[in-house]
Order: C-alpha cells, then sequence, then structure tokens
C-alpha cells in the first residue's frame, strides 16, 4: 500500500556569498532545504504548516500547494550522482511517498490521506535550485530525461496527516493520462500537437501547464 515515508517543510533561507566566485556558492534565496516534521501537520488550502515559498512567481499556489516525489526513486540518484546521503525531501518535496512512481500515479487522481484529500494537478517542472541544492549543474535535465520528476497536488480537502500513513486512490478520471505521459507530451513540444491539446482539455490540469500548452 503506497505511504507516506516523510514530511518536509521550510521557510526561506539565504545561503552562499555576494563575493563567491563559483556561481555555486554565490548568495541566493531558497526553501529548497526541507527539514522533517515529527507528528501531525496541518494542511491548508494552499500549503503544508510551516511551509512557506521564497519565489512565489513560480511555486505555491492551489495547483502548487503540495510537493510530492517518490522515494523509490531516491536509491537510484544516490548511485547516478553518487551522493549517499540524498534522500527524503532531498528533492524539495514535501511528501516523500512510497509504493508510487510517475508510471503508477495520474493526472487528476484524488487521495485521502487520513482526513485530508488530495488531487494531482502536474509533474514537478525541475528548475536550478535543484541543480545548486546538490552542485550538479545538469541534474534538471536529468529529472526531464528520466522521467523522475515528481509531482504536484491540489488541496480538495484540508486536514492533517502524519508520517506513515496509508495514502488511498479516491478516483482516477484519466487512466490514460499518467504522469510518464504527461512529461513525455510536455517536454516534446513539436512532436505531439493533438496529444498537447488533449492535455491542456483535462480540467484538473494546472493552469500553468495550460498556459504553456496553449
Amino acid at each position: 500500500m503506497p505511504h507516506v515515508v516523510s514530511i518536509q517543510v521550510a521557510v526561506p533561507t539565504e545561503f552562499g556569498a555576494d563575493d563567491a566566485s563559483d556561481p555555486m556558492d554565490q548568495r541566493w534565496l531558497t526553501s529548497f532545504y526541507k527539514q522533517p516534521v515529527m507528528g501531525p501537520v496541518k494542511v491548508h488550502a494552499d500549503r503544508i504548516e510551516g511551509n512557506e515559498q521564497a519565489d512565489l512567481r513560480f511555486h505555491g499556489g492551489p495547483d502548487k500547494a503540495v510537493l510530492a516525489y517518490s522515494a523509490d526513486h531516491y536509491p537510484a540518484w544516490r548511485d547516478q550522482l553518487a551522493l549517499p546521503e540524498m534522500g527524503g525531501g532531498g528533492f524539495g518535496e514535501n511528501l516523500t511517498i512510497s509504493g508510487q512512481t510517475e508510471e503508477t500515479v495520474c493526472l487528476g487522481d484524488r487521495y485521502a490521506i487520513h482526513n485530508v484529500i488530495l488531487e494531482v494537478s502536474q509533474p514537478r517542472q525541475p528548475c536550478w535550485k535543484l541543480a545548486r541544492r546538490w552542485r550538479v549543474v545538469d541534474l534538471p535535465k536529468r529529472v526531464i530525461q528520466t522521467g523522475r520528476s515528481g509531482w504536484y497536488f491540489r488541496v480538495i480537502q484540508p486536514g492533517e496527516i502524519t508520517a506513515g500513513q496509508e495514502i488511498t486512490l479516491l478516483s482516477r478520471p484519466h487512466a490514460d493520462w499518467p504522469l510518464t505521459r504527461v512529461n513525455q507530451v510536455f517536454y516534446t513540444r513539436n512532436r505531439h500537437p493533438a496529444e498537447r491539446q488533449a492535455l491542456a482539455a483535462i480540467p484538473e490540469l494546472a493552469e500553468a501547464w495550460r498556459a504553456d500548452l496553449e
């Protein structure tokens, strides 16, 4: 049964220095360095309690209220990147989940965790902050190539969750749109115009992704 392995949150924090010669060491503001939450945590309509975003232009909001990542991917990343310390929260996710991947999760899926109901709104689109967090310049590109993106939830019913709780599928309106397919269509912009139109027409898709597709 899929379940929540761990829950992580963070607030914007500055790292680096203005006079650093290496771009990786220059000053930046990020909420990427997530810390685990022990015990119950409240899930609000737009975020998990204790979690704040550094750049609201690209992160947060109802369509990106909760970021999830599969714990099943971490062994491969640790091996491929030679980063034995990489684990839960390493991709900046709020929920590290076991038993689910982009192959088994579909756009628009609704899941219950305790009394919280979440809906899959889009895959996670990796940005430069992921590269800086792990000092791997091409990590966002690798994420796209492997399809190990993670995904965002919108919150349908707020409530409270705890690490270790099971994740129950409530509904799957788009079984033909696993996130692997969503990623493939989104990133192969000129090859699948009909599929891009079909993806953009799915009502559960996040508005930012719909705008990019149209």
